[in-house]
C-alpha cells in the first residue's frame, strides 16, 4: 500500500467529513487500506512464520511488545499500566479494532466475556484464528465501529488502540462507543497527539529531506504522506477534550512516544544507532514530559447525560 493512497478531501489534523457521502467514501477508503496493509509490524523487516500459525502470531506479538516495553513498561503483564486487568474479572469487555489480536489474548482470558471487532475481514479472520489455535475465550467479528451492532449497554469497558483517530468520524465512533457502554462504563484509548516536536519539527525536517516545500504543500499533508491509513488523526489534549465532551467525562490524559519519535533522521542505520543510544528512560521523559511523542492515551468514563465540562 502507498503513502499516496489516502482519502481525498481530508485536509486538516482534526478534520471531520462534511457529509454522509464523504464520510462513506472515507470509510471504504480505510477499509481498502488496511485489508491491503494489515497491520503486522512488517513494514521494514517480513515476518519469518508461515501466516496464521502459532509461531507467527508469536512473532508479531514479540515486535509490537519489545517495541511497547520501551514506552509503557508493565509489572507483570503487558499494558497493565493503562489496561486495569484486576477490575475486569467481572467486566463485559470490547475491544475496537483488533488487529492480529495482541490486546485481545492479553484480555480475553481475565474478563467475564469479550468481544472484539475489526473493520476488515483480514483481521477478524486472523483474530478469531489465533483465538482458536490458543484456545482463547470470546467473540471476533468483523464490524464498523462507526455502526456497532450491540444493543444499548452491552459493556462495561472499551479498549482501543490507535484505531478511533483514523475512523472516518470520529464523533460518529465516540457516540457509538458511549450507547453500548453500561452506565459508569469506561474507555481507554490511544490516538495520536500533535506534538510540538513529532508533528510539527519533524513535519518541516520531512519536508526538507523529500523536498515537499517545493511543492507548496502543507504541513497535513506532508504528515499524512508519513503515516499509515487512509486517515491520520492528530489531536491536541483540549481539542480531544472538547470532540469528548458530550460523550465522556475525561479521567486522565497521558503522553507517549517511542524512541523513532524523538531523533528526526529518516529511517536508516544513524537513526537506529542514535536510537539505540538514548536510554529508555530518557526517551520516556522527553516523549511525556517534555510532550514530545506521539500517541495520547485517554482514560474515559461514560456520561449518563450528554453536557459539556461545566
Amino acid at each position: 500500500m502507498s503513502f499516496g493512497d489516502k482519502a481525498i478531501g481530508f485536509d486538516h489534523p482534526a478534520q471531520l467529513p462534511r457529509d454522509d457521502e464523504e464520510r462513506r467514501r472515507w470509510q471504504a477508503a480505510n477499509r481498502a487500506w488496511w485489508e491491503a496493509a494489515p497491520m503486522r509490524y512488517d513494514w521494514r523487516e517480513e515476518l519469518q512464520q508461515t501466516p496464521g500459525t502459532k509461531a507467527y502470531f508469536s512473532e508479531i506479538d514479540s515486535r509490537f511488545l519489545t517495541s511497547a516495553r520501551s514506552f509503557v513498561p508493565w509489572q507483570k503483564i503487558p499494558f497493565d499500566s493503562l489496561i486495569p486487568f484486576d477490575d475486569l474479572r467481572d467486566k463485559d469487555v470490547l475491544e475496537l479494532g483488533v488487529g492480529h489480536g495482541t490486546h485481545a489474548q492479553l484480555m480475553s482470558r481475565r474478563c467475564k466475556s469479550f468481544t472484539g471487532i475489526d473493520l476488515t475481514t483480514t483481521a477478524a479472520r486472523m483474530t478469531a484464528k489465533r483465538f482458536r489455535l490458543f484456545g482463547l475465550p470470546g467473540n471476533i467479528v468483523q464490524m464498523d465501529g462507526e455502526c456497532l451492532g450491540f444493543p444499548d449497554s452491552s459493556f462495561d469497558y472499551i479498549w482501543s488502540w490507535g484505531v478511533i483517530h483514523q475512523s472516518a468520524d470520529t464523533q460518529r465512533i465516540l457516540s457509538e462507543i458511549h450507547r453500548v457502554l453500561r452506565p459508569g462504563g469506561t474507555c481507554t484509548a490511544m490516538i495520536y497527539y500533535r506534538s510540538w516536536w513529532n508533528y510539527y519539527a519533524f513535519g518541516l525536517l520531512r519536508a526538507l529531506f523529500q523536498g515537499q516545500w517545493r511543492h507548496n504543500a502543507s504541513l497535513h499533508h506532508i504528515s499524512q504522506s508519513g503515516t499509515d491509513g487512509a486517515i491520520a488523526r492528530y489531536y491536541k489534549p483540549n481539542e480531544w477534550r472538547a470532540a469528548t465532551r458530550d460523550f465522556f467525562a475525561v479521567e486522565s490524559i497521558k503522553i507517549f512516544g517511542l524512541k523513532s519519535d524523538i531523533v528526526p533522521l529518516p529511517h536508516g542505520r544513524l537513526k537506529n544507532a542514535l536510537m539505540s543510544a538514548v536510554p529508555d528512560g530518557v526517551a520516556r521523559f522527553l516523549c511525556r514530559h517534555l510532550r514530545m511523542g506521539s500517541l495520547l492515551v485517554a482514560r474515559m468514563r461514560k456520561r449518563t447525560s450528554h453536557h459539556g465540562d461545566g
